[in-house]
């Protein structure tokens, strides 16, 4: 069962400490995504010792492969993957809504299978009852992803579909003791919409919410202003899900704005492509300057990267094509979201976070390379 309690406030800025089935984690909290049910270049102990208490799986992907019938008779997502933290596994939508080729209906979206062609449909019971055979500890009603830019028009329209399928997936959702559903917010970047959303699904009193549809393109400037005019209508008692926000930046402007939780592949993508974060802000070592660089990627860091390896042995690594350069980057990343995750939250407590943000992107933005 979830439970949420709210520790600290600073203004609009939360401390708080969310517990499931699988463990307890204190937020704001970042959520290492592991889209096919793996966290990509990384086992579970290498996740854990960043500090990760709890990541994301996505339905979509699982529903194709290797279908949530199989995850089922192994024992569910904990089971199959080893993960003995917490999970979370969106609806699916995002991805459904991102395809080239879909019919959305009153009902769902029907869609082509990426690989075979054959027709899929998705719907909100369909999404609820994959996510309840998965068995993440958190799960998210099916929505639907408003593209950016939009008219007012079609988001109203829009809102309307995800507020009933909302209630559709309260009605049908079955594992309600171990399992706790969010509810999301959409609306583009309308206020008047996102509030009427916000209210109408705090009505129907879901464990927690989030607020969907802000890394689509908009910006960090509209996104900031569709969190802060969304997060007022949330219930304080109850977390809040920033959905697929990852640059460290983005993050720190949406804590200063009441979020608690956050999930984006950022820290492990960038960290197949050589981009590192630093407390300098990203370098990236393919470049030839770090050839014969013998410092750790951030000479501040504490990570299992940083106390054993240089930045020239990483460029050596990436120069030539190892695994091992995805692994070590990527376990200096996710360490790195997680360390900033636990400075916002003592930043939170001692009631100086605007401070903290303020002297950490002035350090940050400094010197990217």
């Amino acid at each position: 069962m979830l439970h949420f309690e709210l520790l600290h406030q600073d203004l609009n800025a939360r401390h708080g400490r969310l517990s499931t089935t699988h463990g307890t984690v204190e937020t704001p909290v970042f959520m290492p995504v592991g889209t096919h049910a793996a966290l990509k270049a990384l086992t579970p102990d290498q996740a854990a010792a960043t500090g990760a208490g709890i990541i994301l799986a996505n339905t979509y992907h699982l529903h194709l492969q290797p279908g949530e019938d199989l995850v089922r008779k192994a024992g569910g997502l904990h089971r199959f993957t080893g993960w003995n933290g917490s999970i979370l596994t969106d609806s699916g939508g995002f991805q459904v809504f991102s395809l080239p080729k879909k019919n959305i209906t009153e009902e769902g979206v029907f869609f082509r299978h990426e690989i075979t062609g054959e027709e899929i449909f998705l719907g909100p019971k369909e999404s609820i009852a994959i996510q309840n055979a998965l068995g993440a500890d958190i799960i998210m009603a099916f929505d639907e992803c408003i593209p950016y830019p939009a008219t007012h028009a079609y988001a109203a329209q829009s809102i309307r579909k995800t507020l009933r399928w909302a209630e559709i997936c309260r009605n049908v959702h079955k594992n309600t003791e171990k399992q706790a559903l969010f509810g999301i917010v959409q609306g583009g970047v309308y206020p008047d919409l996102r509030k009427a959303c916000s209210q109408e699904l705090t009505a129907l009193d879901f464990p927690g919410y989030a607020i969907g549809g802000v890394s689509v393109g908009e910006g960090l400037e509209l996104l900031k202003q569709v969190v802060e005019y969304t997060s007022p209508f949330l219930p304080e008692n109850k977390p809040r899900y920033l959905m697929g926000v990852g640059l460290p930046e983005d993050m720190l402007e949406a804590v200063e704005r009441g979020i608690d939780m956050f999930d984006c592949v950022i820290p492990t993508r960038y960290a197949r492509s050589a981009t590192l974060f630093t407390r300098r802000g990203r370098i990236r070592l393919t470049r030839k300057n770090y050839r014969r660089d013998f410092f750790p990627v951030d000479p501040s860091c504490d990570c299992y990267c940083c106390r054993n390896f240089t930045r020239a042995y990483l460029h050596h690594l990436y120069a030539a094509n190892e695994i091992l350069s995805a692994t070590l980057a990527a376990i200096h990343n996710v360490h790195f979201y997680q360390n900033l995750m636990r400075e916002c939250r003592a930043a939170i407590a001692a009631r100086r976070f605007r401070q903290f943000k303020a002297e950490f992107l002035e350090e940050y933005r400094r010197q990217e390379s």
